[in-house]
């Protein structure tokens, strides 16, 4: 759960600390104990979106699964990336059209 706070903050503080000022133009947050949900938006265009649940709560299998996205807009070529995840206890999973994919075995 560490892990998705500072993957969580870390997404955050880069969707801010941009060198052209942005704004927040929209922020939510609702966080209970098993299940929560965050959404950011500022000026420039920059989003991230997420909502987690504990799964197996009480048990030694309790594990949080996040799922999420965030997204930018090049500032030289205007182009809009996206990046949607889903972080459980099999890692953090990314996907996006610019992402890089492996090989099949």
């Amino acid at each position: 759960m560490k892990f998705l706070v500072l993957v969580f903050v870390a997404l955050f503080a880069m969707a801010v600390a941009r060198p052209n000022e942005a704004n927040i133009v929209r922020q939510d947050s609702d966080v209970g104990p098993e299940k929560w949900s965050s959404n950011l938006e500022t000026s420039d265009g920059t989003k991230v979106d997420s909502e987690g649940v504990l799964k197996n709560v009480g048990t030694e299998h309790e594990a949080a699964v996040v799922h999420g996205s965030f997204s930018w807009v090049d500032e030289k070529t205007g182009e809009k990336f996206t990046v949607t995840y889903v972080a459980d206890e099999n890692g953090y999973q990314p996907q996006g059209a610019h992402l890089p994919v492996a090989p099949v075995a």
